[in-house]
């Protein structure tokens, strides 16, 4: 229904315009917008790696792709999103096979007031409460289909009131399947309300946020809370060049899947602080979690349906073996910090020489949450109760992860320019991925890469990895030479070598070869080669990668 409604506003809207005795003068001003993207992948049989005629099952070929319109008329605007996956590429879920319009909206923007109809998302803070967001990498699409407001009374002071369910997958809402979404937040910066303070060096803003959601009662065995509230206050204050900012969460108990059906309430608390000045940054982060997880169906384990957001407190890596154990968030309880300090050594020093030297250390630790029985004979965690108690700064003796890495950013000459990094990383398999009785993962990594510039157009890149541990595959080495023409093409190399591996004793490689071409603002890549098995993270949420051989391409546009 909700989208027929807005199929009808959009049709109404471009009819007013029609009738409009100025039609061609409308037209000039109205504006159209998208963008596109196509991922195709073509798997191939490989023996070493296990992927047989059987495995594929006939579907080789495979791709996702998707495209964007946006159609703007003064402070009327409408779009849509139309989605392929037949069939998703490998290591995608499986249900969003389908083609369709998933996403479509409609929206006016007033002087104070904002409408959005359809398909929106939004986030309440650091998103604790609420957080509808799309990544196109991992798969991962909670968008709202419903309603939303935004006001602004006065300059400072803004509210947001949203209305609807989430997408999951290609399901239709039916009533008493998965949940109605309600929240309202409010954001008031200080600095903009009082004007004696809108020059100052004092910087403060409060907010505050209440997300409700609806899900029938159908369970034969548990009584079910049909209402469950999640609750949230939060604050930034800049002190000169400090800046500290915190928000801190409370839900109402939520017995799920994920928590084993426990009727404990949840809360999070998230605390950063930083400090920047010429050559120096400091920036500091203490997150807690405690049955946090929040989804519009309690039954659902997968990605999909989560309401809020529970962000990490680990860096980030990108290179292939620093990236190849990343951080899965863990809803049901961790607790954890990350340190970060960047310092630039100063040019025609001893140590910066010419151009001087970036030096970057980050540490980064999460443990499990204590535990205590709620009572003597009740097993932690046990269905039906009350679930574990725990002391709120008590670390657990499990290490989920812990990584403590350093990076040196040097530039030789105006041509050569390297980075080294060195990283030390511990691992919880057995809970991060789900491996029950898998050791504990510890590794040293090294990396070093280096660019040399021929002239403004031409570049060659070329790195080289390690990464050495006795447990899961145990070693690994990678290499990549890449070339480029600015600004329109690419040529890429690249090897990961996997040896003494303790599991297989086997030596594997997993070999790639690519090139793209960019034309203004069209993009094409292709891609040849082995990818290991694996998962890929973005903020703490993950997607499993299954092993593969074959050809991959990608074509993404935008006008």
């Amino acid at each position: 229904m909700m989208k027929k409604a807005v199929i009808v506003l959009f049709v109404l809207m471009l009819a007013a315009t029609g009738a409009n005795a100025q039609f061609s003068e409308t037209i000039k001003k109205s504006e159209v917008h998208g963008s596109f993207e196509f991922d195709g992948a073509y798997y191939l049989t490989d023996d070493a790696l296990g992927i047989t005629d059987s495995l594929i099952n006939g579907r080789n070929f495979r791709f996702n792709s998707f495209g964007n319109i946006i159609y703007t008329l003064g402070r009327f605007s409408a779009g849509m999103r139309f989605e392929a996956y037949i069939p998703p590429i490998a290591g995608f879920d499986r249900d969003l096979e389908g083609i369709g319009i998933p996403y479509l909206w409609a929206k006016y923007t007033g002087e104070k007031f904002t409408f959005t109809v359809g398909s929106f998302y939004e986030q309440f803070g650091m998103g604790l409460t609420l957080r509808s967001y799309e990544e196109w990498s991992l798969g991962y699409d909670n968008a709202i289909n419903g309603a939303q407001v935004t006001y602004e009374p006065v300059k400072g002071l803004m509210m947001k009131a949203v209305y609807g369910v989430q997408r999951y997958y290609w399901n239709k809402w039916k009533p008493n399947t998965r949940g109605i979404v309600k929240g309202f937040d409010a954001e008031l910066d200080f600095n903009q309300i009082i004007k004696s303070m809108e020059s100052s060096k004092f910087r403060l803003s409060i907010g505050g946020s209440a997300v409700s959601k609806y899900q029938a009662d159908n369970d034969p065995i548990y009584k079910l809370p049909r209402n469950v509230s999640n609750l949230a206050g939060r604050f930034t204050m800049g002190i000169g060049n400090f800046i500290f900012s915190s928000e801190y969460a409370w839900k109402v108990n939520d017995p799920s899947t994920i928590n084993n059906y426990i009727y404990k309430d949840g809360d999070a608390l998230v605390f950063t602080m930083s400090y920047s000045t010429k050559g120096f940054g400091f920036f500091g982060m203490f997150k807690r979690l405690d049955n946090m997880s929040y989804k519009s169906d309690r039954t659902v384990t997968s990605n999909a349906l989560d309401i809020n957001f529970l962000p990490p407190n680990t860096e980030i890596h990108n290179y292939m073996l620093t990236a190849m154990y990343p951080y899965a968030t863990q809803p049901n309880g961790e607790i954890g910090f990350q340190l970060q300090v960047n310092y630039k050594i100063p040019r025609k020093s001893k140590l910066g020489g010419k151009y001087g030297m970036g030096i970057s250390l980050n540490y980064s630790q999460v443990n499990n949450i204590d535990r205590e029985q709620v009572n003597d004979t009740t097993p932690i965690g046990e269905s039906g109760t009350l679930g574990w108690n725990s002391s709120f700064f008590k670390f657990g003796k499990p290490v989920f992860w812990q990584d403590l890495n350093i990076k040196i950013n040097k530039k030789f000459s105006k041509r050569f320019k390297s980075t080294f990094m060195y990283m030390y990383q511990t691992y919880d398999i057995a809970v991060l991925q789900g491996h029950p009785g898998a050791k504990t993962i510890y590794a040293n990594i090294g990396v070093v890469e280096m660019t040399y510039k021929f002239n403004s157009k031409n570049a060659l890149r070329w790195e080289a990895q390690g990464f050495w541990s006795k447990e899961d595959k145990g070693n690994w080495v990678a290499a990549m030479l890449e070339y480029t023409i600015s600004p329109n093409w690419f040529f890429a190399v690249s090897d990961q070598f996997n040896y003494n591996n303790p599991e297989t004793g086997e030596e594997t490689h997993f070999y790639n070869a690519s090139f793209g071409y960019t034309h203004r603002t069209t993009r094409f890549a292709l891609t040849y080669g082995r990818q290991r098995e694996g998962i890929v993270c973005i903020g703490g949420v993950c997607r499993a990668v299954p092993a593969a051989n074959g050809f991959t391409v990608t074509i993404t546009s935008s006008f």
